[in-house]
Order: structure tokens, then sequence, then C-alpha cells
């Protein structure tokens, strides 16, 4: 089977997707590096940076995740971050490379109280330069409105896996919740990023399905991310077994034949991954890491290690287009100091015209 289209098509069929795993694997890698090269530069890698603004005690019975209240994972409760501590590590993040900086809260949705600050983490984090991410939970309209208006440019909300095997990793809200989440956020103006997990207990239909379902939406999310199951001691998932690296690469591949302008990101597990799964990785089309120590709450490969990689390779960082380069920060920078420096010479003029 060959896919030749590197246009966005959102009727994928079961069998066509079934068709592209079955392929050969050169054949497959193949097609999707063509499909890749099409859209993006080919050593290209968009790096972000997540972190946890608030952590544990979620809700949801999910069960691959160390944060549900469901399990017992020894993992520390922490209260929502103060927006300095995040602008501090947003600032990190860009001297480390990144040029998205995602923020996670172990949330079923926010609250209103909540909603405020993370406006302002929001506003704050932009402000340095760097697109902006978050991971909060279902939102309904007026909450989407509000990251909207303070400029949030994507949220992310993963399926995380099939509609038929979904019943069996989360039962507190609904494949079609997740669906109505992402709805009213592309309503709102910002960019999708959503994804899934791969190695829960699924089958190969189910992985299918899975992407049937992402190239579905329309249009599809501008980041993919492909996570691979991180087994966490105290969840259900802990002894499930592994899944052959081969067949996460498979889907990488298959995820970039049919959603060719998507970013699709190399998400969770890479701490477990050898160089050479990472490096068939990129090959299939993955153009897009977290990069950085943890990934909310589990490892992931620490930035020196990451940056040894790529040159390795001979990948490098992407730049963005809606990120500042260095030019446009200095410019930026300037003319916040004159709007200082004129506020003060007003707030002078009217001292002195009151004596």
């Amino acid at each position: 089977m060959t896919i030749t289209t590197t246009a966005q098509r959102h009727d994928w069929t079961l069998d066509e997707i079934n068709a592209l795993f079955a392929l050969p694997f050169n054949d497959l890698l193949f097609q999707a590096q063509q499909v890749h090269r099409a859209h993006f530069d080919a050593n290209a890698v968009q790096i972000s940076t997540l972190l946890s603004i608030k952590t544990g005690a979620c809700p949801e019975d999910c069960k691959y995740c160390p944060q549900s209240g469901h399990y017992n994972t020894q993992l520390e409760k922490e209260k929502l971050l103060e927006v300095e501590k995040v602008v501090e590590q947003a600032k990190a993040a860009k001297e480390a490379g990144a040029s998205r900086f995602c923020m996670g809260a172990a949330w079923r949705s926010p609250r209103d109280k909540d909603l405020v600050l993370v406006e302002e983490m929001v506003r704050q984090v932009k402000a340095l330069g760097l697109e902006t991410c978050m991971t909060l939970g279902m939102v309904d309209s007026d909450q989407a409105s509000r990251l909207a208006t303070a400029g949030l440019d994507y949220y992310n909300h993963n399926l995380d896996t099939s509609p038929d095997y979904y019943g069996e990793i989360i039962t507190t809200r609904t494949f079609s919740d997740r669906l109505d989440t992402l709805a009213t956020v592309r309503d709102a103006g910002m960019k999708v990023c959503s994804g899934g997990i791969l190695g829960m207990g699924e089958d190969a239909q189910d992985r299918s399905a899975l992407l049937q379902q992402l190239a579905k939406l329309s249009p599809h999310p501008e980041s993919v991310p492909i996570n691979m199951l991180v087994k966490v001691p105290g969840t259900p998932l802990e002894n499930v077994e592994d899944l052959d690296p081969i067949e996460f690469i498979r889907a990488i591949a298959v995820a970039r034949i049919m959603m060719p302008q998507s970013h699709v990101r190399l998400s969770a597990g890479r701490e477990q991954m050898s160089e050479s799964t990472q490096a068939l990785a990129f090959l299939a089309g993955a153009n897009s890491i977290f990069y950085g120590d943890t990934l909310l709450t589990t490892g992931n490969p620490q930035a020196d290690i990451d940056r040894a990689l790529f040159a390795k390779l001979g990948l490098h960082p992407e730049r963005r287009e809606t990120c500042e380069d260095d030019a446009t920060h200095a410019q930026r920078l300037a003319q916040q100091a004159e709007q200082h420096a004129r506020a003060e010479r007003v707030a002078e003029l009217a001292v002195d015209a009151s004596v």
C-alpha cells in the first residue's frame, strides 16, 4: 500500500490504517519520511518543556496515572505553584532551548479562583517569547475563552486510547467528554495538542482506532503526542506487558502519514528508550520532544543527554515562527523600558503640577 497524498484527510478507514501498519518496516518508514520531508525540515525538532503546576490528588481514575487520588503511588501532593515560580522555570526552559512551555495541573477541571492565576501564568510566560500550552482537564466554553484571551496557544487533552478500549482505562469521564473538550478548545481559537498512550494492554486494532479518531478531528491536532506507557508502581497498569518498540515506531510512522502537517511528539517513555529506538522514531517522522528532567511526575532524559543525542544524529531545535528571535526580544524589552520611562516622566510632571 502506497500513500502519495500529503493533504489532510479526515476519512481514514480502519482497513487503510491497518494496511499501513502491516507494511514491511522499511517501506513504512520510507513513506513516512516522504510525507515528513514534504512539510518539515527533516532534521529540526520542536522542543517543549513541561511543568507540573499542581500535583496529585486528581479525582479521575486513569489507570496509568500516578497523580490519580484512587491509587497509592507515594506521590507527594502539591498545591498550585506561585506564578513567580512558574515564570522562573519558563525562563530556564527558554535558556535551555525550549520554544514552548507546557503547564499541567492534576484537575478534573479548573476552578474559577485557580483559573485567575493560570491566566496570569499564561500572560507572563507568553511575554518571555515562548509558546504556551496548558493541560487542566475538562474546560467549558467560558474557561476556554478566558484562556484564549490570556494568550494560550495550545491546549493539551489526550484521547489516550481507542473508543472501544477507553472504558478499560478510565471510568470517571467518557471518550465523548474528551472530544467535547477538544471541540470547545478549538472553538475558542486555540490550537490543539492531543494524542494517546501506547502499551496499556491495548491491541493493534485499538492503536489503529486511536489514530483514526485523532485524524477525524478537523483540522488535525497541531501537536500529536505519542506516549509509551511509563509503568508506575501503585497504578493498575504497573505490571502490564511491555509493547514491542518496533510496534511503537510503526505507530509514529502511521501517525506521520495520516496527519502530515502535525508535529508528532515523541513524548512520555523516552527515558526508557535506547538511543536507537529514539533515532528510529525521528526517522519515522517524530519531530517534537519534551526537554528536561521530568514530565509532570515521571522521568525524562536530561537536557545534556538530549543535546548529545541531537549532536550524534545531526538534529537541531526548530525555531518557531511564533517565538521571538533575539533581535525582536531586544526590541520588545527596549520598548517596555521606554514605556516605563515615559510613565515615570508623566508621574513626575503630575507631581510638579500639583505643587
